[in-house]
């Protein structure tokens, strides 16, 4: 089994300039599923994390069908092709459902790097209101104006849903599946992660706040939108890199 562990810098595994090698991404995509386990985000062996590779090929990396979050690894990530199938030798198997999603939005929008799903309680419960995200904190109000939301289709086994999901996400970066779930996408990993934080801490805010059963007291819509601007040029890569040296002082072993 190959090591990626020893020959990369934790500065080298916060880039996200976009020319990043195959063996820089899969050190820093194994430690964004550790840092999901490791934050509740993971969902039994469900939900995903993947990311295109460079090159032609339109390659892309997914986490090992039936492994833990805790349990991925720099090496036994799955390299797949826009099909969801398996381009290298591999003794794990992918979850093609649940890459359908993912394939939709990496083959329509060439920026969307990193794709990021998760089945949150906190994000399940927010797709499950007749309401949007509303900027009533820091976090939501780094989401105004800039959240897709899509209604629910049934499970994704097939891609009778794709073109639809993918003109509910247009431009935007952050999409809310009804009854479903909450996803982001950057142009890296760390910028997907940022906007995920962001938006799973609006779900939180928001469903601790619609629980108090008092008025809700929303930011002013312009100064939304400014304050959304701002955050939105943060790329992330000092958050992840921050969150990555938790992780390895926790167990390196993602690196393997």
């Amino acid at each position: 089994m190959a090591s990626y562990g020893t020959v990369l810098s934790l500065a080298e595994l916060s880039m996200g300039s976009g020319k990043q090698t195959e063996q820089e991404l899969r050190v820093q995509l194994a430690g964004t599923y550790r840092l999901f386990a490791h934050l509740g985000w993971d969902y039994l062996t469900f939900g995903h994390i993947t990311v295109a590779l460079p090159g032609p090929e339109k390659h892309f990396l997914i986490n090992p069908f039936g492994l833990r979050f805790d349990e991925v690894t720099a090496s036994n990530l799955v390299k797949i092709d826009a099909q969801a199938n398996i381009v290298e030798p591999s003794k794990y198997p992918v979850n093609p459902a649940g890459f359908f999603i993912h394939s939709a939005i990496h083959t329509a929008r060439e920026d969307a790097v990193c794709v990021m799903h998760t089945h949150t309680t906190a994000g399940m419960a927010m797709a499950a209101v007749e309401t949007e995200i509303l900027p009533v904190d820091f976090a939501g109000s780094a989401a105004h104006g800039r959240i897709g939301y899509h209604d629910f289709a049934g499970v994704h086994a097939d891609e009778s849903d794709c073109a639809a999901l993918v003109s509910s996400l247009g431009e935007k970066n952050y999409l809310m599946l009804r009854n479903h779930g909450i996803l982001t996408c950057g142009t890296s990993i760390a910028r997907a992660f940022q906007r995920l934080y962001w938006l799973e801490t609006a779900c939180k805010v928001q469903t601790t706040a619609l629980a108090m059963n008092l008025p809700i007291r929303k930011v002013d819509v312009e100064v939304a939108a400014k304050h959304a601007g701002v955050l939105d040029g943060d790329d992330g890569e000092l958050s992840l890199a921050a969150m990555l040296r938790l992780m390895e002082k926790i167990d390196p072993s993602f690196r393997d």
